[in-house]
């Protein structure tokens, strides 16, 4: 095939996300303000080439917190964590610092009101996933996880007349629509959030991926294997019926599958440092690829302020101020 004629579509936006600059941003300044080490519960986001970095500065990324020395500071990251996690930060004498992104904040405190007036909370998301244990620690007793829409055939509720859902930020947008059909077709009563908790960055980066699946015969997400927003850009490609592999470094592109594309699509999930984007448009600039177009599709200006203690604004998210 004559490479003249294979193009490269860069795809925004992509890349990190508001609340993910925010934490990643509040480690950076509390490792420069206080020094290291700086202890952080889980990842502060699914991306292992910005841990890595952050752990060459001094971070410490632990899953428990009696790996926390007495007195240290500690960050949650930005999937958020139940309050038993902080009533045991508090018991063990630790300084939090509370990365959670505010888009899950606002899922939590959904969760605390929906349990109050005594509902039963299906709860859509990946079981395993961190952010699912964080929201569902706030109302355990009330709260029933759905990740099928199989489940949501199946799933008994103690009253049917109180009954609300919520919803993980990073999930697919089509698939989250037919698990809501089920529910409203089964639960007419059925309590929906006031506004979607899907974030924002993950239906723009969703509805970039469709708006140019058409031009496309692949498109590639740089993320992470463990980044639930990457893997739905993937899936959000694959119902578009255009080809689509997630490339977790250069090293990973998939070139079998890109033997007979004549134009891909780049883009990169909510988690991903745009060094790491480019790092992997350059390999396939390399392999054949022109760099023909940047498409944008909707312009992102949002920005969050730090967590306290650390400063009163974040940078603005996107590609452009991606790179720590």
């Amino acid at each position: 095939m004559d490479g003249s004629f294979r193009r490269l579509l860069l795809i925004r936006p992509r890349g990190f996300c508001a609340g993910v600059v925010r934490a990643v941003d509040a480690v950076w300044i509390a490792l420069e303000r206080f020094g290291p080490p700086i202890y952080v519960r889980h990842e502060i986001v699914h991306n292992e080439h910005v841990l890595r970095e952050l752990e060459t500065a001094g971070a410490v990324f632990v899953d428990d917190l009696d790996d926390v020395p007495p007195g240290a500071r500690v960050f949650f990251s930005a999937h958020g964590v139940s309050p038993a996690v902080r009533d045991e930060a508090r018991r063990r004498g630790l300084v939090p610092i509370d990365a959670t992104c505010p888009l899950v904040s606002k899922v939590h405190q959904q969760a605390i009101r929906l349990d109050r007036q005594g509902f039963t909370i299906l709860l859509i998301g990946h079981g395993g996933h961190v952010e699912v244990a964080g929201t569902r620690g706030e109302a355990p007793r009330s709260t029933i996880v759905i990740s099928t829409v199989e489940q949501a055939e199946s799933v008994e509720v103690p009253d049917e007349e109180r009954v609300g859902y919520l919803t993980q930020t990073t999930l697919s947008m089509a698939d989250v629509a037919d698990i809501v059909s089920t529910l409203r077709r089964r639960f007419p009563a059925l309590k929906e959030p006031a506004s979607q908790d899907i974030c924002y960055a993950t239906e723009n980066r969703q509805a970039a991926v469709q708006a140019v699946a058409g031009r496309c015969d692949v498109i590639l997400v740089v993320g992470s294997r463990s980044s639930s927003n990457s893997a739905s850009l993937v899936e959000t490609a694959r119902r578009a019926g255009v080809r689509s592999a997630l490339v977790p470094e250069p090293t990973a592109v998939p070139w079998g599958d890109l033997a007979d594309a004549n134009t891909v699509g780049l883009t990169s999930g909510a988690s991903t440092p745009e060094t790491l984007f480019e790092s992997v448009a350059e390999r396939l600039v390399s392999g054949g690829f022109a760099l023909t177009e940047d498409v944008e599709i909707v312009r992102e200006t949002v920005t969050f302020a730090l967590p306290p203690g650390l400063g009163q604004q974040g940078r603005e998210a996107g590609p452009d101020v991606a790179s720590t």
